[in-house]
C-alpha cells in the first residue's frame, strides 16, 4: 500500500485549523472526501490520529506524536514541489553541450552571451571533440546534447538539422586561386595542398574526393589541427581544404574561400540527443536557442 501523502496533508490542514469544515475548505474539499482521506491514512498506519465527536475533533496520543513528522514531511514536500516549478519555470541549472570546434569557435559565443544574459545563474560547460566523439558523449550522457556532423540514423539519437556547410579552399589574398569565384576539384594538381589527417572527420571525405577528381589523396602538407592550417594558408605556404564554418573561426582578414565545385560537396551540422531522454529546462532553453541561432547559416 503506497503512501497516502494526500492524507497526511489533510491531518495536518486538521490539527492546524481545529476543523474537518475549515480544513476541507482550504484543501478545496467536501468533509466527505476529507473524512475518507483520513481514514485511508488511519488505515494504512493501523493507528487512530483523530479524535472526533459531533462538535470537536483533537489529535489522539497517537496523533499528537505523529504531528511532526507529518508536518516535516508536508513541509518538506512543498518546498521539493515549488523548487522543481521554479527550476521548471525559470530554466535554472547546468548544462553540458558537446560540440565540433567551427561550431565553438564561430557561432558558439554569440549564443552563450545571450543565454547567460537570460540565464544568469546556469553554468554551462562545452566539451570540444571531434564529430564522432560529440556523438559518443551525448550518447553516453557525458553532455546533455552535441552539434555535430550528421550521420547515418541512429536508433538511440534524434538529430535535427541545422545547415549545409560547403568545403571551400582557404587561399592568402595572394594566391592564384584567390580571385577565383569557384574552383573544380580537378583544377587542384598545380596547388600546394593543406589537408587535415589525424582524426579530422573531414579528412575521409576530402581524400575521396581528390582521389576521385585525379588528385594525390593527401596534400603536401598535413596538419592535425585547422589553426595550423590557417596559420600555414597566412604564411603564404599553401591552401588549405576546409568546412566554409571554418573560414570565418580562423580571424584572419589575409585570407578568403573560394567554393570547391564539380562537384560541391558539405557536410551537414545538426544538434544530436538521446532518443526519449528529456532535456532539462535548462538544457532544453540553450538547446532552442542554438537551433534557431544555427540555423541562420553562416554567413
Amino acid at each position: 500500500m503506497k503512501l497516502p501523502v494526500d492524507g497526511v496533508q489533510a491531518f495536518v490542514q486538521i490539527a492546524e485549523l481545529g476543523s474537518y469544515r475549515r480544513a476541507a475548505e482550504a484543501l478545496g474539499l467536501t468533509q466527505t472526501a476529507l473524512t475518507r482521506r483520513i481514514q485511508k491514512l488511519e488505515g494504512f498506519l493501523g493507528l487512530t490520529l483523530l479524535d472526533r465527536t459531533t462538535r470537536t475533533v483533537r489529535l489522539s496520543p497517537m496523533g499528537e506524536e505523529f504531528l511532526p513528522l507529518a508536518a516535516r514531511l508536508i513541509a518538506d514536500f512543498t518546498h521539493g514541489i515549488e523548487r522543481l516549478r521554479t527550476t521548471s519555470r525559470l530554466a535554472v541549472g547546468d548544462v553540458t553541450v558537446a560540440t565540433i570546434q567551427s561550431i565553438a569557435f564561430r557561432r558558439m559565443p554569440n549564443v552563450l552571451r545571450a543565454y547567460a544574459c537570460d540565464y544568469p545563474q546556469n553554468r554551462v560547460q562545452i566539451l570540444e571533440r571531434s564529430g564522432a566523439l560529440v556523438t559518443e558523449a551525448v550518447r553516453k550522457g557525458e553532455a546533455d546534447f552535441g552539434i555535430h556532423i550528421q550521420q547515418e540514423p541512429d536508433a538511440d539519437l534524434v538529430e535535427d538539422r541545422l545547415v549545409c556547410d560547403p568545403f571551400v579552399l582557404i587561399c592568402h589574398r595572394g594566391h592564384p586561386l584567390a580571385g577565383r569565384g569557384a574552383v573544380r576539384w580537378a583544377e587542384l594538381g598545380d596547388a600546394d595542398l593543406i589537408t587535415l589527417g589525424g582524426a579530422s572527420g573531414n579528412r575521409h571525405r576530402v581524400e575521396a574526393q581528390l582521389r576521385a577528381a585525379g588528385q594525390p589523396p593527401r596534400g603536401r602538407f598535413v596538419v592535425e589541427s585547422t589553426p595550423t592550417a590557417f596559420a600555414l594558408v597566412s604564411a603564404g605556404i599553401g591552401a588549405a581544404i576546409l568546412p566554409a564554418a571554418l573560414q570565418g573561426a580562423s580571424q584572419r582578414d589575409d585570407l578568403v574561400a573560394v567554393l570547391l565545385i564539380e562537384p560541391e560537396i558539405s557536410r551537414t551540422i545538426s544538434l544530436v540527443r538521446r532518443r526519449n531522454t528529456s532535456l532539462t529546462p535548462a538544457a532544453a532553453a540553450f538547446y532552442e536557442m542554438l537551433r534557431v541561432e544555427l540555423s541562420g547559416g553562416f554567413g
